[in-house]
């Protein structure tokens, strides 16, 4: 057993930059198309509430934007089809989410050449011709203002392209490519109006350090008004493949937060740069989508950490992603395949999705804030807090937490309060263990889905506690690869004339 006790004092603050609900990932664009995708969504808004959202493919050809016909003279001539954006961009809005616009990949028809990623195969070369990409992005644009309006659609943020320091994701990774690109882009962007924002590189992993500085370097030399940056961050090791899995081994964060930090230093080494937002526009912890580690508990409790310092040196960062339903390396045979989302196949939260929701609930003054924990004081005098139990390797000890925390106690209350707790663990909240002792089932039954639902529910408990000397005392056991929501609140008791709880459980 690990125990820790902190004690809060009155007036405590501590910095806490908390952007867990600014964006989230999803898949190819055009999956927002089919009717669970949209399910996993809605239950995702209704529970977290995302402001944005961001993926790939809104230029590829499954979307069908993009379109050439010859003329009577043999000319060829663009023309645009904004039929599934229009839908795409409908469902979003009615859920109250707006794009994180990615702009990528490029139309077949525009590509300077054949290279692909992904069993959608997004087509990932530079246009051929750098002005029909320019007026393919403004005629998109500008159809967006018109049917949704100026204010509303520049206030939707725009990142050029995605992880072009990957040769799977950019041709060649070609680097001055890509810088091409970016210019051409961000001035063509600026041109439909002023008013949009507009980063990248969105670099992930492989020399970010240098593309970071080279491309802050050519957007000063060309003095291109920046107004964010864009990188990715995940935390595991290369995959071990076995089948259609990809089994990883968990890097320690401190590495991670390092090389976030080396980032932000870069960023600020430019005076006309420094203090210039960072957007972290994926993260997880590993980067293939068939990882079962994303399935985990273990994923959660991880997770819960990287949410407490994410904020420190970045202005938003978004979780790779929010459902399943995705299909980077083809459609998955079962419902727990290793998927990035937070909501797995069939509307099946898993143990992240509760990590994200307890997070989206830390709002108000920060007054701790540790390895294991994060707790607020809300306006009204009430504490809400989460507390977690990372693992590295899959096994670990309980830990047990204490927490003094200064209540003021009103005549009304007589100095009791209400400790409310949500626990998510792999013994209370494990719908991936469930799945495994039903016997894997690859298809789910309707019976099947509502027992997996039952099972991914966090476990709740109340209990009273006095104050002692103008605190209350907290006590919390979190087991291994643990989350643990709570809040705290006065009580005031209301109970009608006569009725007595302690004479209705019979107890004295």
């Amino acid at each position: 057993m690990n125990r820790k006790k902190y004690v809060v004092e009155q007036g405590a603050s501590v910095p806490f930059h908390n952007r867990t609900d600014y964006c989230v990932g999803t898949g190819r664009m055009g999956l927002a198309l089919q009717k669970e995708y949209q399910e996993q969504l809605a239950l995702v808004q209704e529970e977290i509430g995302f402001s944005h959202i961001r993926g790939h493919g809104l230029f590829s050809d499954d979307m069908g934007i993009y379109r050439e016909y010859e003329d009577e003279n043999g000319e060829k001539h663009a023309e645009y089809c904004f039929t599934y954006l229009d839908l795409v961009m409908d469902s979003y809005l009615k859920l109250n989410i707006r794009p994180f616009l990615e702009l990528g990949f490029m139309p077949a028809k525009l590509a300077s050449g054949d290279q692909t990623v992904f069993y959608w195969k997004g087509n990932v070369t530079p246009p051929k011709s750098y002005a029909a990409w320019c007026k393919l992005v403004q005629a998109t644009l500008r159809h967006l203002i018109e049917r949704y309006g100026a204010d509303e659609v520049t206030g939707w943020p725009i990142e050029v392209w995605n992880e072009p320091n990957l040769p799977g994701f950019w041709k060649d990774a070609d680097m001055e490519e890509y810088f091409l690109l970016f210019a051409e882009t961000f001035a063509a962007v600026k041109e439909v109006d002023s008013r949009f924002r507009v980063g990248g590189p969105a670099i992930c992993g492989v020399e970010d350090e240098k593309w970071i500085r080279c491309f802050l370097e050519f957007c000063s030399r060309e003095r291109i008004p920046l107004d964010f940056v864009t990188r990715h961050h995940y935390t595991t090791e290369v995959p071990e493949t076995a089948g259609h899995y990809g089994y990883v081994k968990l890097r320690e964060p401190e590495e991670g937060f390092e090389n976030l930090q080396s980032t932000r230093n870069i960023v600020d080494s430019f005076t006309q740069y420094r203090g210039l937002e960072i957007h972290i526009t994926e993260f997880n912890t590993s980067y293939v989508p068939n990882c079962p580690l994303h399935d985990t508990n273990q994923n959660a409790a991880y997770i819960a950490h990287q949410l407490s310092r994410l904020g420190d040196v970045n202005e938003s960062y978004s979780y790779w992603t929010f459902g399943d339903i995705f299909e980077e390396f083809g459609v998955p045979f079962t419902p727990f395949h290793g998927g990035f989302g937070l909501v797995a196949n069939g509307g099946i939260p898993k143990p992240t999705f509760w990590t994200f929701r307890f997070f989206k609930e830390l709002q108000g003054t920060c007054v701790h804030r540790s390895e294991d924990a994060v707790i607020v004081k809300r306006g009204d005098g009430s504490y809400r807090g989460a507390a977690w139990n990372r693992t590295m390797n899959g096994s670990g000890e309980t830990l047990e937490l204490e927490f003094l925390l200064p209540m003021e106690a009103k005549q009304e209350n007589a100095g009791e309060c209400c400790i409310l707790t949500k626990t998510v663990d792999e013994v209370t909240c494990n719908p991936l263990k469930l799945w495994h002792d039903m016997g894997e089932p690859s298809s789910l039954s309707e019976a099947q889905k509502k027992l997996l639902k039952e099972g991914a529910k966090p476990f709740v408990e109340t209990y009273r506690e006095h104050l002692v000397d103008g605190k209350v005392q907290i006590s919390l056991m979190v087991r291994e690869n643990g989350v643990v929501y709570f809040e705290v609140f006065p009580v005031k008791d209301g109970s009608d004339r006569g009725y007595s709880y302690q004479k209705a459980v019979r107890r004295k």
